[in-house]
Formats: structure tokens, sequence, C-alpha cells
């Protein structure tokens, strides 16, 4: 089979996952869709819930293992849609549909270049992995079959950034914080305002600054998103809550940041999650010299993805563009589809890594 027939039906295969509802947590559909398509191409097909798996055929023994993989579950569609975001149409050269940009079109492109470096030995092992609930950063994506899949040693991870390089990706922590005081008669000199001493803290995180500062993601960012206080006007609150939303470079871990907060404010504070973590890679990684050696971007990333989940060395790289991902009337380029395959192959064909 040609390359340009092998890109063809990823395309295909993309229309399908657009036309076949996959909210996250609610995947089973387009899991059979890609595991019945894997099947049909002769790969010996895994899953595992809604994730789905294949190892190339080529000998794999003593060899470091490359991960392809990107998520075929979606948002639910955004209100303005003037388009039917179930329904895969093609216009203007864009391929319009719910997916198609985040992430159908990278999960197809991998799906293309997983078969045509799958066709020919490899100085490395390669698997490809089309996964579920990345959207809610759910414990039933990815992170669920790391250790049915085995040693990876590095992957890539297919979100759009317009085929340019995401060489690191800020984490992201969410904070519950309680400041707590006593209540009162508010006509009265009585109780402890657990508003102003939330405020104390809501300030604290507004204005302070972590000394280090990456030089790709810059600096940790804070911010306080949600409160809620108080029963009735004439009631001193007894308690303040609030939510941060902390975006983490990758001098800290979300464990380590999270003690450090604890040590500056008078409030409780408890993070719903720690698991999100920031990552990036060397620029001296093979595949990141390849790259840069092609003329490709390399930036960080201020927006999560599963690579936050995988403890191994990791790139984030896709057709797309991020600013179109959630966006009513949502589509993918048609070129992009069918240049990243290209890419790729480029990037990773005979790789030493």
């Amino acid at each position: 089979m040609t390359t340009d027939q092998i890109k063809n039906e990823s395309i295909e295969l993309l229309k399908q996952l657009i036309a076949t509802p996959s909210f996250s947590g609610d995947e089973s559909s387009a899991a059979d869709i890609m595991a019945g398509f894997l099947a049909s191409k002769g790969y010996k097909v895994n899953r595992k819930g809604n994730n789905v798996w294949v190892h190339s055929p080529q000998p794999s023994e003593g060899k470091k293992v490359i991960l392809l993989n990107s998520h075929f579950d979606t948002v639910k569609p955004a209100s303005g849609y003037t388009r039917d975001p179930f329904n895969a149409e093609v216009a203007d050269g864009k391929l319009y549909g719910l997916g198609s940009n985040d992430a159908g079109g990278p999960l197809v492109s991998l799906l293309s270049a997983f078969r045509i470096l799958a066709a020919t030995e490899q100085p490395y092992h390669l698997i490809y992995a089309a996964t579920a609930e990345e959207e809610v950063s759910g414990r039933n994506g990815v992170e669920s079959i790391l250790e049915d899949m085995g040693r990876v040693d590095f992957a890539i991870v297919g979100e759009p950034t317009k085929m340019q390089m995401a060489v690191a990706e800020k984490g992201l922590m969410v904070l519950d914080c309680t400041a707590h005081g006593q209540s009162g008669l508010a006509a009265r000199e009585e109780g402890v305002n657990a508003l102003y001493k939330a405020l104390t803290d809501i300030e604290w995180f507004r204005t302070y600054q972590f000394p280090r500062v990456s030089a790709m993601l810059g600096p940790v960012k804070m911010s306080v998103t949600q409160i809620n206080c108080g029963t009735q006007h004439n009631v001193v609150p007894d308690k303040c809550q609030f939510v941060v939303d902390v975006r983490v470079n990758e001098c800290y871990t979300n464990a380590e940041l999270l003690e450090i907060i604890r040590t500056k404010v008078g409030c409780t504070v408890e993070a719903r999650s720690t698991r999100v973590n920031s990552s990036s890679i060397a620029a001296t990684h093979p595949f990141v010299m390849r790259g840069t050696a092609e003329g490709i971007i390399s930036y960080g990333s201020p927006t999560t993805s599963d690579q936050a989940l995988m403890p191994f060395t990791t790139i984030k790289m896709g057709p797309g563009d991020s600013a179109r991902s959630h966006t009513a009337d949502e589509f993918i380029y048609i070129d992009e589809l069918w240049q990243a395959p290209d890419t790729y192959v480029k990037l990773l064909d005979g790789l030493a890594i």
C-alpha cells in the first residue's frame, strides 16, 4: 500500500470518528472503531477499557521503545456551532467536526506514521496507542495502560501544535483553600471574619512570585478563580472557601509546590490532585535535534495533555492549532492531515534514541 493510500484511509477513519460521539468517559463506540480498523490492517489489537494499542510486527528484542499516542475523546460541542458537530463535512480545504482538531488530526496522522514506519525494521520498537479520557485527565485513559504496554523510552503525544515541537508543558494543580474564623452578629464587634482572613491569603496568591523561572515556560502562575463565603447579610462568616488554579513549570513538582504554598498562607490548602505534573525534554535529545535541523520551531506549552501522566521522556507535537480546540465549528485543514505523517516519518525514520 502506498503512503498516499495510507493517508487517505486515515482521513476516512477520522470522518468516521467525527460522526461517532465520544465524550470523555463514554468512548466505547469510538474505541470499537479504532480496534476494528487496526485489526483490519492485520495488527494484533490490545484493548483495556476504551484504550486501544498495537505493536509493530517487526522484531523488538533488545530495542528501545517509542510510543505514538493521541486521544479520541472529545469535550461536548460549544454552544455556538452553526454546523452539525457530528457531520464530517469538507469545505474550502477544511474538515469540520467535533474532535477534528483536538485531537482527531494528530490521532490519525500518528497512525499513518506508525503504519509507514512499521512496514520496515527500525532501530527501535514502535507502539501506537489511541486512548480515552484525556479531556478530563481521567484515570481510565492512558495512565491505566502504561504498565500493560511495558517499558517506553520516548513518546510523541499527538496534540494540535501546528507541527511545532512543544518541548515543555506546564503542569496543573487545583487547590481548595479554606480560611476559618468565628461567627457572630455583624451589628456588634463579634466574631472573626473568615472573609477578611481569606483576603490576606488571596492577595498572597495574586502577588507571590516563585523564584525558579523556566526559560521555556516562564514563572509558576497562580489564579484565584472561585470564592464562596457567608450565609446571610447580618452574620460574620466563620468560613471562606476559594479555589486556586496553579500552572506549574518544570522547575517544581506539584507535591513540592503544594508544601511551599502551605507554609506561606494561613488557610488550609488541599490539592484535588498532584498527578498532572509539568514535563520537558532536553534540547540534546536526538528527536529534538533532528527536528531543529529541519527548521521546526520549539516552544513551551501552557496547556496540559496526557504527557503529564507519563513517567518517561515525551514531546508534544501534532497537526492543527490549539487555538481551534473546543471552539464552535472546529476544523482541521486537509493539507495539515496530508503533511503531518510525512513530517513524523522524516523525524523518526532510522532515529537512534
